[in-house]
């Protein structure tokens, strides 16, 4: 494809949430991130896609494939990458309500936090099960995906 025929939706403007396509924890994260999310801020793609993979080439990250903590949640905010529990709590202070008070905890180091994160995401097919593709957004949803 060339750069003229991309979509421009790939662009990198506002946080971009990207995740295991084929986890169902990661779906879930995303199905619950979209109602709390009512200003329509976050964008999604899953990590396994073409809009994943030139996300993370252009904000500089190769995810580690031998290590499935990485390969669960990544944010793309201001032209960085953030992972882990890192990403996660970033999501949360994006979300509506009392979600931002979550990000209180971005002042525990992060190999602290980054200890429950990893074990979870080690466990997450073993717990929650795999699909063997990405699911396709409802109709309503489907713009704030980015296609490949």
């Amino acid at each position: 494809m060339t750069e003229a025929a991309r979509p421009a939706d790939l662009s990198l403007e506002g946080p971009i949430v990207l995740f295991d396509g084929v986890c169902n924890l990661c779906a879930g994260a995303v199905r619950f991130i979209i109602p709390r999310d009512r200003r329509g801020r976050f964008r999604f793609a899953s990590l396994q896609s073409e809009a994943g993979r030139r996300i993370l080439a252009h904000v500089g990250l190769a995810l580690d494939a031998e290590d499935p903590a990485e390969w669960s949640l990544v944010l793309v905010a201001n032209g960085r990458g953030y992972l882990r529990s890192a990403a996660a709590l970033r999501i949360a202070a994006g979300l509506d309500r009392g979600w931002p008070l979550v990000a209180v905890f971005l002042v525990v180091p992060a190999p602290l936090r980054d200890l429950a994160y990893r074990f979870v995401a080690r466990n997450r097919y073993r717990w929650f099960g795999r699909k063997t593709a990405c699911e396709l957004p409802r109709t309503e949803e489907s713009s704030r995906f980015l296609e490949a």
